[in-house]
């Protein structure tokens, strides 16, 4: 037989051969069909892939488009803003509101004029645009100023004249036409004319500043101005920033005598008993913790046990101001800066003489870190418009210094005995209380409500009698 030959098909060998042939073709029927499904699935997948990298681009693109948009307008609007603050703002803050009606008026009659052909409106708008393009030329032109405020002192006392200086200096090579500076002190403005400047030369001017009340005055800023004489149009710089002087109110120095009552007080024995102090009280059994020095040796030997001396604490001074300063209670003016006055004094002494202070008024209360920023304090004291009880100045004094020794009370010619005792009721058992009245042009005088001693003064040199007469 020929090896070419087939396997003849009734054979069981040939059977099992077809029945094998059969599986593998139901196998490689189905291994494709799964290959085509996977196929498929690639294919949408690549499909959804590139359609995908398609509508990115386009996103990309809109976005970065739209980014460059929205960031140009930014740029936009602060490059508009820009040239809005450092360009035209200055140009157009140089005309006047006086200014700016005459452009109006000119404007009008020269639209009217020309779109009517009336000769009268256009005379008139001619008139107006000649003295604007005058007012120009006298603000034209840039002035390179170098400015020194100085004033000597930054604080003085009401009545003195505080004493300053401006000075101008031209630092470029080009020389400076004439000017005009101009100061604000406080309200008012003072001017100075400075002439032509040439290169590297300077102009000083002194100036003075009344005190005559008591206040904190702003000085500066110094400006160059340059206008025209219709004040159409005004041109003006800061140079140099303003500066604040200090007017503090006027104190009288009090003698040993005025406030010889205060040393009286110190060694007083009061009824609060202490471990140390000079006055002897009594004896006691000993307590752990008490200090051996302070140990009756005579009395223990005789007792059999350990006993020590007991003392009374003694008054240190502790002197409180308190200021009324409730506008209701003051006539005028000068009353109440005589009150201002009359407290600042008696606090300024204590300062001096080392003893413990405490200041205050109504809404606020004064610094005892040293002379200046006490009198710093008293200097911004303003009258009160509310309605306050009085009682409340004693009920303040008694929390701020429960150990206080003196109370100073310093009222206006409008505060009734009523309220002066009901504040006096106010204060700690034991407490010195006086009431200092202050009324404009009064003889000194002493009288009494209850345990308060009341003085009035007319004047700030007759302070010091007053208190030596409370002193008696």
């Amino acid at each position: 037989m020929s090896p070419e030959s087939s396997v003849p098909a009734d054979t069981a060998d040939a059977k099992s051969a077809k029945a094998e042939a059969k599986k593998r073709r139901r196998a490689a029927a189905a291994e494709s069909r799964v290959g085509s499904r996977r196929e498929r699935r690639r294919a949408r997948a690549a499909a959804k892939r590139a359609r995908g990298a398609q509508d990115a681009p386009a996103e990309e693109t809109t976005q970065g488009r739209s980014a460059p948009a929205s960031t140009g307008l930014v740029g936009l609007r602060d490059r508009v803003v820009e040239l809005w603050l450092r360009r035209i703002h200055p140009v157009l803050d140089v005309i006047s509101p006086v200014g700016w009606a005459a452009i109006g008026v000119a404007a009008a009659c020269w639209i009217a004029g020309l779109t009517l052909h009336v000769t009268e409106l256009n005379v008139i708008a001619l008139a107006l645009t000649i003295p604007l393009a005058i007012a120009a030329l006298f603000v034209l032109g840039k002035a390179n100023y170098e400015v020194t405020l100085d004033l000597q002192t930054h604080r003085v006392v009401v009545g003195t004249r505080a004493v300053g200086r401006v000075e101008v200096g031209n630092p470029g090579q080009r020389d400076i036409l004439p000017s005009r500076i101009e100061l604000a002190v406080g309200k008012a403005t003072a001017q100075f004319l400075v002439p032509r400047l040439r290169a590297s030369e300077t102009h000083e001017e002194l100036f003075a500043v009344p005190t005559k009340r008591r206040a904190v005055l702003v000085v500066g800023p110094v400006r160059s101005v340059r206008d025209d004489p219709l004040s159409l149009m005004r041109r003006q710089v800061t140079w140099a920033k303003a500066q604040e002087l200090y007017v503090h109110p006027r104190t009288a120095r009090l003698d040993e005598a005025a406030s010889g009552f205060l040393r009286d007080l110190e060694g007083t024995p009061s009824s609060d008993l202490s471990s140390s102090d000079i006055a002897f009280h009594a004896l006691r059994d000993y307590s752990p913790g008490d200090d051996r020095r302070h140990v009756h040796w005579r009395t223990t030997a005789r007792t059999g046990k350990l006993m020590v001396r007991q003392f009374e604490e003694t008054r240190r001074s502790h002197v409180v101001v308190a200021l009324d300063n409730l506008a209701e209670h003051y006539a005028t003016e000068d009353e109440f800066e005589l009150a201002v006055s009359v407290a600042a004094s008696i606090s300024a002494q204590t300062l001096r003489e080392e003893k413990e202070l405490t200041p205050f008024t109504f809404d606020a209360r004064q610094r005892t870190l040293g002379f200046r920023p006490l009198m710093d304090d008293y200097t911004v004291v303003e009258e009160l418009r509310e309605k306050i009880s009085f009682h409340e100045l004693g009920q303040k004094a008694a929390d701020l210094a429960p150990n206080a020794s003196a109370v100073m009370m310093v009222v206006g010619p409008h505060t009734t005995a009523r309220e002066l005792n009901a504040a006096a009721n106010q204060l700690p058992i034991g407490v010195m209380a006086v009431a200092i009245r202050c009324v404009e042009d009064a003889e000194v005088r002493r009288s009494a409500i209850g345990s308060l001693d009341v003085v009035t003064v007319g004047s700030l040199d007759t302070l010091a009698r007053a208190l030596r007469a409370v002193g008696r």
